[in-house]
């Protein structure tokens, strides 16, 4: 069995204690399931199947990225064709939880997706869409199992690009919002190199 084997099989044994731990934490403790990030944005962990369409209906959402790998949606929460009967599109970028980081191909994937449903002034303009392209504005759901680690390293990308913040600003903002994420080594990696070379240097003036 080769170490990236090993490591996949270690998510799977794990991922139902720790879904259920983190309901506990929920339940017990100031965490929520879920928290705003902006206007556009929540930040949170897996969506229930039996709560989604009150979700959609009370958070206006129009689209959700998962950071999930396929075992981790199928018992509990909604596949592409569940969401599209709610009117919700979906993207879905798997990553192995625990020791992955999403790579950056998937991380721009997703920024672009997230920008579609901006409103039309808060659209980045360095991510021009054809007009086609465009989906009705509406907040973006981004998850991974606990909305923590995985889904922030996207949700970082995305706040870099749209506001042109560090990553330090950004995990600091998504810090005040939802104080338990958990970036390590190779998030932090994931959102400088997103940022060196995705987000152009600020102009000098002459």
């Amino acid at each position: 069995m080769t170490q990236q084997q090993g490591q996949a099989m270690f998510a799977r044994i794990t991922f139902y204690p720790s879904l259920f731990y983190n309901v506990m934490m929920e339940k017990i403790t100031a965490r929520h399931w879920y928290d705003r990030i902006d206007e556009n944005v929540i930040l949170g962990a897996l969506p229930f199947r039996s709560v989604a369409q009150e979700m959609v209906q009370k958070e206006n959402i129009k689209a959700v990225v998962s950071m999930n790998e396929d075992y981790e949606l199928w018992a509990f929460s909604n596949n592409k064709a569940r969401w599209a009967k709610l009117g919700v599109e979906f993207l879905q970028l798997e990553t192995t939880d625990i020791f992955e980081s999403p790579c950056q191909e998937k991380l721009w994937k997703g920024v672009n997706f997230m920008n579609r449903f901006l409103p039309a002034n808060d659209r980045m303009a360095l991510l021009p869409a054809a007009p086609g392209e465009l989906a009705e504005p509406g907040t973006i759901y981004v998850h991974c199992k606990a909305g923590r680690t995985r889904s922030a390293t996207l949700v970082g990308c995305y706040l870099i690009m749209k506001n042109g913040w560090s990553p330090e600003q950004a995990v600091e903002h998504m810090r005040q919002c939802r104080p338990h994420i958990l970036l390590r080594s190779k998030q932090w990696e994931a959102l400088r190199l997103f940022h060196q070379t995705k987000c152009p240097p600020p102009k000098t003036p002459t």
